[in-house]
């Protein structure tokens, strides 16, 4: 049997892209949160956010090193199978994944040092510092990394001559044209699955009875935020997915569903997409309101997927699935959001049983989203590399055979899950274990948490030596 390199060196990258984006995805939005916590601290002295800080700190630092080890893998892929789409396009792409390392990753590195020993060994502002500077790392990182992905999927400012990509402008390059509204879309879905994730712990452990104050806090501010997230993503996707349907018309139309070009287009709820015959089984769908949702006409024209030559098509059963999927999860997202606010502001969230219990059973669904979502952009991109100049069997390294591609693929299962396993069990040790038992009696919610002091700090400190002097 023939094993073909190129299919082989898709589902690898498919694989190793798909185990990593559910870390960023999701340090992005804990880190911004572990930084309020600190905020908060900071502001009001209440020992509660620091309980719920150190807890997430602890969870942000083994989340944070499974992402960076099978991040690194990523980088080493596009040498070993895509060789040539790499030397093609390292006069942008070598720069701009460099500046993620230089920029992004060691800001994250220096200054999660201080958030996970510092807290009782540096000054207070510090420490807030130190959580601020570790939450913007992660939105510079993805700023580097996105711009590079968005540069694929709709190139600008380059030129491609003799097979190598030159460098027109490094504006137009780096802020593409789907680079702005896909940074926002991946912001506001970090938020979204960091925000479901804490409110499903919360939610947990005060169904549990644990840490009672602590958790409620957590499960309301997570819930007043995504209050505001969960719909303004429905706004920033809808964006993003006009700016798509501007840019790459083949992808939308394998999101709708739609093989032929219409006036009127409907918008299909269901449907079994069947790429060998060019047609969709048991149709379900709203009429007209994808023309609708697409050129803001109620008889707008959407061009449909047969306008592309056959070899210059996504395969659209995985795209068209990818998209309902992410977009089903998104609007329960929204009616979670919103019926956690509305208990909240009532005054019932913790009265409130089967809301806690469902809010629990929400946590992975930001992760699948997350990943549908993924599939969507990547597969819809196919066949291209580079959208519209290279395709992916140009990219391909010539001398890769099919058994190379195998043994490198299955190798990377085997580590991946070694890591994602022992990832994932320290990940339940410290949840089941849950924040440190803090007595929140001990101190009045307005007055700051006092540092520590060894024998050596203790003649320094100011207090007793002025109350001293008087």
């Amino acid at each position: 049997m023939d094993l073909d390199p190129l299919l082989l060196s898709r589902i690898q990258f498919a694989f190793v892209v798909s185990f990593h984006a559910i870390f960023p995805v999701f340090t992005i939005g804990l880190a911004s949160y572990i930084a309020l916590l600190e905020a908060l601290l900071y502001r009001t002295g209440n020992p509660a956010y620091e309980q719920l800080s150190r807890f997430w700190t602890k969870v942000f630092a083994v989340v944070f090193g499974m992402g960076v080890v099978s991040g690194i893998v990523m980088s080493f892929q596009f040498g070993t199978n895509w060789s040539v789409f790499s030397y093609a396009s390292a006069n942008f792409l070598g720069p701009v994944l460099a500046y993620e390392v230089v920029t992004a990753f060691f800001l994250e590195a220096v200054f999660l040092g201080i958030l996970l020993f510092g807290r009782d060994k540096v000054p207070r502002g510090t420490h807030l510092f130190a959580a601020c500077m570790v939450a913007l790392g992660t939105f510079v990182s993805s700023f580097w990394i996105l711009s590079a992905n968005s540069w694929m999927q709709t190139p600008a400012g380059v030129e491609l001559r003799d097979g190598i990509f030159y460098l027109t402008s490094w504006r137009e390059a780096i802020f593409n044209p789907s680079f702005v509204p896909r940074f926002f879309h991946v912001a506001l879905a970090s938020f979204l699955t960091g925000g479901f994730v804490v409110a499903g712990v919360s939610a947990w452990y005060l169904l549990n009875g644990r840490t009672p104050e602590a958790s409620k806090k957590a499960l309301q501010m997570c819930l007043v935020m995504l209050a505001f997230a969960a719909p303004a993503q429905l706004i920033v996707g809808d964006i993003h997915g006009l700016n798509t349907f501007e840019h790459q018309p083949a992808k939308v139309a394998a999101m709708e569903g739609i093989w032929e070009t219409q006036d009127g287009a409907p918008l299909l709820l269901f449907a079994i997409p069947n790429q060998a015959e060019e047609r969709n089984a048991f149709e379900i769908g709203i009429p007209k309101l994808a023309s609708l949702i697409l050129t803001h006409e109620i008889d707008g024209r959407v061009e449909g997927l047969k306008e592309f030559a056959p070899e210059d098509r996504p395969y659209m059963p995985v795209v068209f699935w990818g998209f309902r999927i992410m977009v089903g999860i998104g609007f329960v997202m929204i009616v979670m959001a919103l019926w956690g606010a509305w208990l909240t502001w009532r005054g019932r969230l913790a009265e409130s049983r089967l809301f806690l219990r469902l809010t629990g059973f929400m946590v992975p669904f930001p992760f699948v989203a997350v990943l549908a979502g993924w599939f969507v952009t990547e597969v819809g991109r196919q066949p291209w590399l580079s959208y519209g100049l290279m395709r992916t069997s140009e990219g391909l390294t010539p001398s890769l055979t099919g058994g190379m591609a195998l043994f490198t693929l299955i190798g990377f299962i085997a580590t991946y899950a070694v890591v994602f396993l022992a990832g994932l069990y320290y990940l339940v040790k410290i949840i089941r274990k849950g924040p440190d038992t803090v007595d929140l009696s001990e101190r009045p919610a307005g007055a700051h948490a006092k540092r520590p002091l060894s024998a050596v700090d203790e003649p320094l400190d100011r207090t007793t030596t002025t109350d001293a002097a008087r």
